[in-house]
């Protein structure tokens, strides 16, 4: 079986255009035109890497959506057997976002919700966002959000566990989180966080293998090794790109398969 990539999107012209799309430009060297790809582009990238499923990302923010649910849907369509979808929701109209998880989350084509911390300026424990972890836990699938430094020129902090993280994992004891983009500069947070809470995952989102830091990869040998995922953060980076330095990173047999795909499938029941 191949890889599943758990950070993924079909980036819209709209999103795009952002301005704060631009620093994730320069760092990764792509162009405009790169971060739109197609589905046929998507899949192609994902055949070259051996990665058989693509977790598909909405994206809404405080000024509206720059990936809806419904262009998810449609991007699900395009290739229903390589992609599944994330949920996005509205901070802002509460009931609503509620009742488009009950709707559209239905552990099939979408397995999951995603916000992200940076986009919004909220750390996860506004109250904001408590009821979106209410209607993951009653719908059953995982919350995705981002953790660490931000790569747009956007506010890092709400991106720190302790105590934003940390507050949700205790009052949603329930609720499974799978963090985004390593959590770097705050490693040691996010294996304490690993200790303590039996429901907190991570991907490797955001960056290559061979880039990783050594204590994540150290975690990754430890606890981590039933809590770590692979992403990608396409169409920012490349799957094949991403899984420079594999090899070197020294996992077991079981180790890498969980990794790579069993971990993913398990979390969000694919």
């Amino acid at each position: 079986m191949g890889a599943i990539d758990v950070w993924a999107q079909i980036t819209t012209d709209r999103m795009a255009r952002r301005p704060w799309m631009q620093t994730l430009l320069r760092w990764t060297g792509r162009t405009d035109k790169d971060v739109v790809p197609s589905i046929e582009s998507t899949v192609q990238a994902m055949d070259e890497a051996n990665v058989e499923i693509a977790l598909l990302s909405a994206w809404y923010g405080p000024e509206g959506d720059l990936i809806n649910n419904d262009e998810v849907d449609r991007q699900i369509d395009g290739a229903p057997t390589r992609f599944r979808g994330l949920a996005s929701v509205d901070l802002n109209n509460p009931m609503d976002a509620v009742r488009e998880i009950r709707t559209r989350v239905d552990r099939k084509r979408f397995v999951g919700v995603r916000v992200v911390p940076w986009l919004w300026d909220l750390p996860p424990n506004d109250r904001r966002y408590y009821p979106i972890y209410a209607a993951c836990i009653d719908a059953g699938v995982p919350l995705c959000t981002q953790i660490g430094h931000s790569g747009p020129l956007r506010r890092s902090d709400v991106g720190r566990l302790i105590p934003y993280l940390e507050d949700v994992l205790l009052d949603f004891p329930e609720l499974v989180v799978v963090g985004g983009h390593v959590g770097f500069p705050w490693l040691d947070e996010l294996i304490t966080l690993t200790v303590k809470f039996p429901n907190f995952h991570v991907d490797t989102s955001a960056y290559a293998l061979h880039r990783l830091p050594q204590d994540f990869i150290h975690w990754m040998k430890g606890i981590g090794h039933s809590r770590v995922m692979f992403g990608t953060n396409w169409p920012m980076l490349l799957p094949r790109n991403c899984l420079r330095g594999l090899e070197q990173l020294g996992l077991s047999t079981e180790q890498s398969a969980a990794f790579l795909s069993g971990n993913a499938r398990r979390v969000f029941g694919l």
